[in-house]
């Protein structure tokens, strides 16, 4: 039923669109329609958002293909957290000025950890499945 995915999907949807109006925001603040126009707090904006796309997709596809291959509610709903939570601090620790990046990269290793975890979940639970 992807119930947990669902959510978890949903939970990252809503980050998802609070950056989006970060950026918009920002934009509109400092006159730019394209690009960061060399303002810095507008690039980390830019960067925070993208990020988020361009990881976030395959936790949520990795998670969906856990529960529709009839993994515990637990084992989809631990990672799917763990994501979630990865990709808060990221976003919080690249929209905060250098040189304290301890919060992006307690992010970035939260959502590796988790991306690695759900690659090898996957295997396993493959695995599992085809053995019994």
């Amino acid at each position: 039923m992807l119930l947990a995915t669902s959510f978890i999907a949903a939970v990252l949807t809503i980050i998802f669109i609070k950056l989006s109006f970060a950026v918009i925001g920002l934009r509109r603040k400092n006159q730019v329609g394209l690009g960061s126009g060399g303002h810095d707090d507008l690039e980390r904006a830019i960067r925070a958002h993208a990020n988020f796309a361009e990881y976030v997709p395959f936790g949520i596809i990795l998670i969906a293909c856990l529960e529709l291959n009839g993994a515990p509610w637990w084992l989809v709903a631990i990672p799917g957290i763990t994501l979630i939570i990865g990709r808060l601090f990221h976003a919080v620790g690249i929209n905060l000025p250098p040189p304290d990046f301890s919060k992006r990269v307690l992010g970035m290793k939260l959502t590796f950890a988790t991306l690695i975890t759900l690659v090898v979940l996957n295997f396993l639970w493959s695995l599992y499945r085809l053995i019994h």
